[in-house]
């Protein structure tokens, strides 16, 4: 039976399709809510988003994070209680298989994946314990994701996982094309709570809901990528910027790490994220799948688009790395044409130049 979260008994509550079935869209006032979440005119946030469809896995036991630390692509050994990162389990080539949100509270590391990735990912994981003392379970109906921007004080006895991005953590490598300190995602401070199923309604309360509408209209504004919606089977992690936040590249040996190196030292990915900022007129959002052109040509397809509060449709898209950075690009979709202005996510020169001739920087060691 599929999931239905208690909160889409809330008033008003719509519930979402696609990645996003089971929790809320909206709850009837989408813009509103969206500012709510977002804060606004120098307030924090007070809105909370119902994410209690998300995916848990939790791995237990004293081998658990150097355990970890051998499969995946973050340097997790030292990870101290409460600081969240976030992992990625690749194949051989180098192609994203798990992209997992991480939080260890001291006796458990806890694993935060899309709806229907926990399942497999701790099918994977109990594969893969051999002689070490770990338990990996798939505690997804026993646990309730929330997410919020601002802190909600009274949840402090839950363990939150609160997003690295888009700070480029230890080991980390920035791909974009703008400074640190004009990243758009510094606007959104994501955290997500892990509250008991059971406790999950009384929890909220009569906090205010925003639909997931709502939050993914800030992830997008952010330029933060999400699995399922910005991959697909041939993603690489260099195409969405994830060496900053998922990646470290001076850990030891795991899955994948030649072919991430090789693309990081000696070449370029294939295709690079970019933020669409959509025309307004059609009064509608294009699907993800749809096309991008340049001058008639197919170069890319929407990963996402969302109606922002303030600055109207938005989009991001996966189009091929040599798209001119200046060129205005289209989109189409069920043959409606919107014209939309890129801005430059991940740099086309990105690879095996950065920095030296583009003068990104790398953090410090």
């Amino acid at each position: 039976m599929s999931y239905l979260s208690p909160l889409l008994n809330r008033a008003g509550a719509v519930q979402a399709g696609g990645q996003d079935a089971g929790v809320a869209s909206h709850y009837g006032e989408p813009n509103r809510e969206q500012r709510l979440l977002a804060g606004y005119l120098g307030k924090p946030g007070t809105a909370v988003v119902d994410l209690s469809h998300r995916g848990v896995v939790t791995v237990t036991g004293p081998d658990r994070l150097s355990w970890l630390n051998t499969l995946s692509s973050q340097a997790l050994t030292n990870l101290a209680p409460g600081i969240g990162t976030e992992l990625l389990l690749l194949t051989i080539q180098g192609r994203i298989e798990f992209d997992a949100r991480v939080v260890d509270d001291g006796e458990c590391t806890w694993l935060i994946v899309e709806t229907d990735e926990a399942a497999p990912l701790a099918q994977w994981l109990n594969s893969m314990k051999f002689m070490l003392r770990v338990e990996v379970a798939d505690a997804s109906r026993s646990w309730a994701v929330v997410g919020s921007v601002a802190e909600v004080p009274e949840w402090g006895n839950y363990v939150a996982w609160v997003d690295p991005w888009p700070h480029v953590g230890a080991g980390g490598y920035s791909y974009a094309a703008v400074a640190a300190e004009e990243h758009p995602g510094l606007e959104r401070p994501w955290r997500e709570y892990l509250i008991p199923a059971t406790e999950l309604v009384d929890a909220v309360g009569q906090r205010p809901l925003a639909g997931v509408w709502a939050a993914e209209a800030l992830r997008v504004a952010a330029w933060r990528p999400r699995r399922g919606a910005e991959t697909d089977e041939k993603t690489i992690p260099h195409e969405l910027d994830l060496l900053r936040t998922a990646v470290h590249m001076d850990k030891g040996c795991y899955k994948g790490q030649e072919s991430v190196a090789r693309v990081h030292n000696l070449g370029r990915p294939p295709r690079r994220l970019v933020f669409l900022q959509l025309d307004g007129s059609l009064h509608t959002l294009p699907a993800a799948g749809s096309e991008v052109s340049f001058e008639e040509r197919v170069v890319g397809t929407v990963t996402s688009s969302a109606q922002h509060f303030e600055m109207g449709p938005i989009a991001l898209a996966l189009i091929k790395r040599s798209v001119d950075p200046q060129a205005v690009l289209s989109v189409t979709d069920d043959g409606e044409v919107y014209p939309a202005s890129q801005e430059v996510i991940v740099a086309p020169q990105a690879g095996q130049v950065v920095g030296r001739a583009t003068g990104f920087l790398r953090p410090p060691r």
